[in-house]
């Protein structure tokens, strides 16, 4: 995470001009249902958590971005200061892991709670990336170099106190669409003492000197759902003038050291990033807190629950016990009928 990207952000405020969505809006079937399974004080927590956020539909400007999301009905918008509250206070990840965070989507009639994917906002000044060899990715090998990078990712997981993981393989092998400049891929993601299997999705659009990312977590038996969702949501991206890739000024503008293959290897933090530096900026990441990409509904719920039933304690007491919450349970996958979110 760039610190100085969240200093600027705090300084001149993230700026959104958007429609905002009705608050008589009705919930979705899945919401409603996730509400009738809480406990009454439970339930009137999570209302007047969702009540305190600020959804907005429509199109959405976001400066920190350097692009506008044509969102429509069909999802809506959590600023930046709300996608933070629901990460850190309903999702239990620490502070720090998620200081560069400019948003997130959720889909309409959907909620924090109610375990569905939210896709997380944020944008990276990596230079530009040359896109001219694109059809001669070798993705297999990034697949190949990200699972033997894995023995050493998870030693520092578990010396930090959170779960190890190992990458099944692609859910969805990296696609590049060279027309809107989108790299989409997914990962199969099986972590330590879990019963099912995580869904990390990436949407990545290229700009003149960085890239947009659209991060979204699930389980695996959602990835139809998932899948659909991300090429939609991609489509919905508009880069504002003067940030476009075409506008690259090689005489001026910074460039990558690395192509497309290295945007995914650097996602995944595997060694083929090691050229680029940023290996090692990731592990720092771990060893800080833990990555908040990582950390999503499913796990959270079961932490919520227990921040409700814990809401005299510290902070720091809150998040060392979802440091035990998420070795145990830092899967996404679905609860079945009659059980509790978790």
């Amino acid at each position: 995470m760039k610190t100085s990207v969240a200093l600027r952000l705090a300084a001149a405020g993230l700026i959104l001009c958007a429609v905002p969505a009705s608050s008589a809006d009705p919930l979705g079937p899945e919401a409603k249902a996730a509400l009738a399974e809480m406990p009454e004080d439970v339930r009137a927590k999570v209302l007047e958590f969702e009540a305190s956020l600020h959804p907005q539909s429509g199109t959405i400007q976001v400066p920190g971005a350097h692009a506008t999301l044509k969102l429509g009905n069909d999802y809506y918008f959590l600023p930046a200061a709300d996608a933070k509250r629901v990460l850190t206070e309903a999702w239990g990840n620490p502070p720090d892991s998620v200081t560069d965070v400019l948003g997130m989507v959720f889909p309409k009639g959907r909620t924090s709670y109610d375990g569905v994917w939210g896709a997380i906002i944020s944008y990276e000044d990596t230079g530009h990336i040359n896109d001219e060899d694109a059809a001669e990715q070798d993705y297999e090998q990034v697949l190949a170099d990200m699972k033997a990078g894995e023995e050493e990712e998870n030693k520092a997981r578990r010396e930090a106190g959170y779960a190890g993981s190992v990458t099944v393989g692609w859910a969805q092998a990296p696609t590049y669409d060279a027309a809107s400049k989108t790299l989409i891929w997914a990962r199969n993601i099986k972590f330590d003492g879990a019963e099912g299997n995580t869904l990390n999705y990436d949407v990545r659009t290229l700009a003149r000197t960085g890239v947009l990312s659209m991060n979204m977590v699930d389980s695996m038996n959602h990835l139809p759902v998932v899948k659909a969702a991300a090429v939609d949501l991609a489509k919905t991206v508009e880069l504002s003038p003067g940030s476009r890739y075409a506008e690259y000024d090689s005489s001026t503008d910074a460039t990558a050291e690395y192509g497309l293959a290295g945007l995914v290897a650097a996602g995944a933090g595997v060694a083929v990033a090691k050229k680029a530096g940023l290996l090692a900026i990731l592990l720092l990441v771990l060893k800080k807190g833990f990555v908040f990409i990582l950390a999503g509904a499913a796990a959270a719920w079961a932490w919520f629950k227990r921040r409700v039933a814990k809401n005299e304690e510290s902070d720091a007491d809150s998040y060392e016990d979802h440091g035990e919450a998420m070795q145990n349970d830092t899967h996404l996958e679905q609860p079945s009928q009659g059980e509790s979110k978790a």
